[in-house]
């Protein structure tokens, strides 16, 4: 055991706790208490793990794991400073292993995509268009352990694939889902509380029909996921737009109070970025106080390439004035169409009647089968290989945009999501870019088309929205030299 002047606190090597977590618990204890100011310098990691007696690796990953949940601020040259502050308590983490972060060599990485290849049916293969962004590589799913899972159900219980969805859906996949956000997101859940939806979407669509009712104010990021507009436009609803800073969405301060918010606090779409612990709170007592609702879209959390998972907000409030949206379309397959929404306990009876009244969308054939493939582990050793193979797509996809196109801009590494934002800083338009991709063969989305209200944001948003996990290194490079003649073309 080694004491720390700096911080007054104790490394306990006996305990289960890893001694990084250990690190993080005390700061973020410090900044909930106000023990340290807004601002406040850390010291330098090689200084402060010398006097912890532990690697510097060991404070580097405390460090990042901190600057991803919002509690420390990093600026090259200047160290880590903390820049959250107020009353913040987090639930407990739960302990999971370390995220895979091997590299490889060319050779290696062409072998390995040689034996991606294998798994997957002898099928035409899709136009590949990069750089669209959220999708995932379905090369690279498992489609033998699938077809395996499907077949045992079949023979085994085959009315499960039929019958065993009505109402919620399926309880054994209900319970999966529980099991997963408690071990991934902090999050306590009971299968009563889990609706199985027909994705994301679906899920959004729901909340928006039970929540609010014609004329009422829904609160939503600027710039953010455009679909939200077109639902709330059919629903007579009015949006009250929120501008994004550092700490994330901005509260809400239209005249007419909103009914619900709809916040990617743990991955900004289309920023990226972490809701900061503050920010957080101020919205929990804002819906608390306003009997608002909030609906936290956690859209792809499962994709954080450094440190643990940042808790989600549900689990921050105990699920008591938010709802939670997860999905499997990003984490396992846009072809199944399944997603989830956890509600509340005050909600259940409510939302439950309106499921008797419509009916559920979700497919009911996929729900016992994947239920039993996250069950026997499959799910998550698919998971943990593709976080590893789009963990390096993406470190390539950074190094090659800050090696040859610096001239034309920069990125912000969140060290999480499924795309990066390449933020223009040479004077072209982002649309007029991307309207000339699409001629080369690429699929790039302008930062500009998400914003919803340019009357009061103007020309805050210019660049370029692009995804890397759908697709392997040598065709990431093939649309960067295409990029490349894009941009040398405009420019003239």
């Amino acid at each position: 055991m080694t004491q720390t002047p700096w911080l007054g606190f104790s490394i306990d090597r006996a305990a289960s706790t890893p001694v990084f977590e250990q690190i993080c618990a005390a700061i973020r204890l410090r900044a909930a208490s106000g023990d340290m100011a807004s601002g406040s310098k850390l010291p330098p990691t090689r200084v402060f793990a010398t006097e912890l007696g532990v690697s510097r690796s060991t404070i580097v990953t405390a460090y990042e794991q901190l600057v991803a949940e919002g509690y420390l601020s990093s600026q090259q040259g200047s160290g880590y400073r903390l820049c959250a502050a107020g009353e913040v308590e987090l639930t407990q983490r739960p302990a999971r292993a370390k995220p895979e972060t091997t590299t490889r060599s060319g050779a290696a990485a062409v072998s390995h995509r040689a034996q991606n290849t294998s798994n997957r049916p002898k099928t035409e293969e899709p136009v590949v268009r990069p750089f669209r962004a959220g999708t995932p590589d379905m090369r690279l799913f498992p489609y033998r352990q699938w077809a395996k899972t499907v077949a045992r159900i079949c023979r085994s219980d085959p009315q499960s694939m039929f019958l065993g969805s009505r109402g919620f859906g399926s309880l054994a996949l209900r319970q999966s889902i529980c099991d997963h956000v408690a071990e991934w997101r902090g999050i306590s859940a009971r299968p009563e509380q889990v609706i199985v939806t027909a994705g994301a979407t679906d899920a959004l669509e729901i909340c928006l029909h039970e929540l609010a009712e014609t004329g009422d104010s829904v609160a939503l990021e600027d710039p953010g996921y455009k679909p939200l507009q077109h639902f709330i436009a059919a629903q007579g609803l009015t949006p009250d737009y929120l501008r994004v800073d550092e700490n994330g969405a901005v509260l809400p301060s239209g005249p007419v109070a909103s009914r619900l918010a709809i916040l990617t606090p743990s991955h900004q779409f289309p920023l990226g970025g972490a809701m900061s612990p503050a920010r957080r709170m101020e919205f929990l007592r804002w819906a608390t106080k306003t009997e608002a609702w909030i609906v936290e879209d956690d859209y792809d959390s499962e994709f954080r390439y450094a440190g643990r998972p940042i808790p989600a907000m549900a689990g921050f409030d105990h699920l008591h004035r938010t709802l939670y949206v997860g999905s499997f379309s990003k984490i396992f397959s846009n072809a199944l169409r399944l997603g989830y929404l956890i509600l509340p306990d005050s909600l259940v009876g409510r939302f439950a009647d309106s499921i008797q009244r419509f009916g559920p969308k979700a497919s009911s054939m996929p729900q016992q089968p994947l239920a039993d493939f996250i069950n026997s582990g499959e799910f998550y050793r698919h998971l943990r290989r593709v976080r590893r193979i789009y963990a390096e797509r993406r470190r390539f996809l950074l190094d090659q945009l800050t090696k040859e196109f610096s001239a034309y801009g920069y990125c912000v590494d969140h060290q999480a999501g499924m795309q990066v934002v390449f933020h223009l800083t040479c004077g072209l338009q982002d649309l007029e870019i991307c309207n000339r991709a699409a001629e080369q063969g690429l699929s790039i989305e302008a930062l500009s088309g998400f914003v919803q209200a340019p009357d009061s944001l103007g020309g805050t948003y210019n660049g370029l929205v692009l995804g890397f996990c759908g697709y392997s290194e040598v065709e990431l490079d093939q649309g960067l030299g295409n990029l490349t003649r894009v941009l040398e073309q405009i420019r003239g």
